[in-house]
């Protein structure tokens, strides 16, 4: 095994633990719409997502190389550099999950690697070019492809399935839902596992304990995929909440297009390395199937609020990174001081969080329903209902306003809002 420092060991334990986070913060990625249509108990969906996210760790090693080798240049890091890093990734990780927004954790590590680069070394140390074309432009198409993808793909199964059984085609859109999920999963796990792979390779390359473009041994990719399957684990049960019922309210129908679609794009991308957000195309994806069913909205402040801060990620985990690499720069006190810090920081966080717990029995309520903005009521009423009145109570679209709820039904319908 390599020789390791006592620095090289606090950065490699510092990425299993924003490894950790990654997990419990994207769990909602694959599994929110799947606890949110009621198609898998909250426990059993993260328990399954759990063991996918661990094999996916070990399908492919694509993306942990763009990590370790493309993004920045090895000979100007340092292991206080990467711990820097990961201390802003972690800190924006921990303050989205607070408030519930399903910000991108790829992006909280290399805003955070750039960030704590460019404090080191430069800007020259940081590889524009991949940035641009391996980071960036996936970060603006992937949400885009995969909601394309799943407004038609929801069209499709509606149109498809306009004449058959009701209780027979939910039943079989659940069961698609569950291996879909699966498949994000997997897909989770060949993706956002490799970063803290490469992150941590990255740190044995620049402690000297590996050689230069090595790729990951494999204790790393083992306890990288252990790290993010217990943290996916344990659920995080806020974003879950904003994604399965936040954006907008799904059908088994549109959740297994939703996750079909962000699955392609995910495994996709994973092949040839881009080092995209699964959080933006999995967000993609739900607001896409959300759109593609008549009478369907989107919860448009919502969203306007996860796309601030996707906007925000990379810059605040860079300016964060950027600032503990210059406190690590004093020397060994400096890098307690960081280290002591991020300690405290979460576990405040932690604290915060107690005040309204939200976890696996009441992830679903959303308490308040949010008023309607002007776009979904525009929506709502152009929209016709569905073809033939034949559709089910629970395939109603959801009432622009809480009010209209009683107003809508006919009398004959009973439904539970």
């Amino acid at each position: 095994m390599e020789s390791f420092s006592l620095i090289l060991a606090i950065v490699v334990v510092t990425a299993l633990a924003f490894d950790f986070t990654n997990g419990f913060h994207d769990t909602a990625n694959a599994m929110a719409t799947t606890i949110s249509t009621g198609a898998m108990k909250p426990k059993v969906a993260v328990a399954m997502s759990a063991v996918l996210n661990l094999v996916g760790a070990f399908l492919s090693v694509e993306v942990a190389n763009t990590i370790s080798k493309g993004l920045v240049d090895e000979a100007g890091i340092r292991p206080e550099v990467i711990f820097a890093a990961l201390v802003g990734a972690i800190l924006w990780n921990l303050l989205t999950w607070l408030v519930g927004l399903p910000s991108s954790s790829s992006h909280a590590l290399m805003g955070g690697l750039i960030g704590a680069t460019i404090a080191s070394a430069g800007v020259g140390a940081v590889h524009g070019d991949v940035l641009v074309t391996k980071v960036l432009i996936p970060a603006i198409a992937a949400p885009l492809v995969a909601g394309v993808a799943a407004m038609l793909a929801t069209r499709l199964t509606y149109s498809l399935g306009s004449k058959a059984d009701g209780k027979a085609s939910k039943k079989g859109y659940r069961a698609g839902q569950i291996a879909s999920a699966g498949l994000v999963s997997l897909a989770h796990g060949t993706n956002d596992a490799q970063k803290t792979m490469g992150v941590i390779t990255l740190a044995l390359v620049a402690g000297g304990a590996v050689a230069p473009d090595s790729d990951p041994p494999m204790w790393v990719i083992l306890s990288a995929g252990l790290a993010i399957a217990l943290g996916t684990y344990l659920g995080g049960w806020r974003i879950i909440r904003t994604m399965g019922k936040g954006l907008t309210e799904l059908q088994p129908q549109q959740g297994f297009a939703a996750q079909t679609s962000a699955a392609t794009v995910i495994l996709a991308s994973s092949q040839i390395g881009f080092s995209l957000s699964t959080t933006h195309s999995v967000s993609g994806s739900v607001m896409g199937a959300g759109l593609g069913r008549k009478g369907g909205v989107v919860r448009w402040s919502t969203a306007t609020r996860m796309f601030v801060a996707w906007g925000l990620t990379l810059p605040a985990a860079a300016l964060v990174g950027a600032l503990a690499e210059y406190v690590t720069g004093f020397g060994s006190w400096g890098t307690a001081v960081v280290a002591v810090f991020l300690i405290a920081s979460s576990a405040a966080i932690w604290k915060l969080s107690r005040r309204e717990v939200v976890d696996h029995t009441n992830v679903n309520d959303t308490g308040d329903e949010e008023p309607a903005g002007v776009v979904t009521t525009a929506m709502a009423a152009v929209t016709p209902p569905p073809a033939g009145g034949s559709a089910t109570a629970s395939e109603d679209p959801v009432p622009a306003f809480p009010s209209q709820a009683t107003a809508e039904r006919t009398p004959t319908t009973t439904t539970t809002v």
